[in-house]
């Protein structure tokens, strides 16, 4: 499954978004079923952020969020996310052909 989670970030808090965001992920990825992660920016408004997480499935993920140091250091960054699904059940994919050297 994977979690996405939007953010509206102002140019002025860029840095520290992506210091919470590096935080937070670094916490989901000592849980169980964690797969890995992106950070992205959209290219036409630079001001919406999102956090990709992939994870062996919902339970891994629910689980995780239960974690103290989760608690701590994620869920602050992800209780500012846009109010909206976040989590989406994988129903088709093709790993990402890497780009030519």
């Amino acid at each position: 499954m994977i979690v996405i989670t939007r953010y509206s970030v102002s140019e002025a808090d860029v840095e520290a978004f992506r210091a919470d965001a590096a935080r937070a992920v670094e916490v989901l990825s000592r849980r169980p079923g964690y797969r890995g992660h992106r950070l992205g920016r959209a290219a036409d408004e630079p001001t919406l952020w999102t956090v990709v997480t992939e994870w062996d499935g919902a339970g891994f993920y629910r689980r995780a969020l239960s974690d103290f140091d989760v608690k701590v250091h994620a869920v602050p960054l992800l209780s500012r996310a846009l109010d909206e699904p976040t989590a989406f059940e994988i129903m088709d994919a093709e790993s990402p052909t890497p780009p030519a050297s």
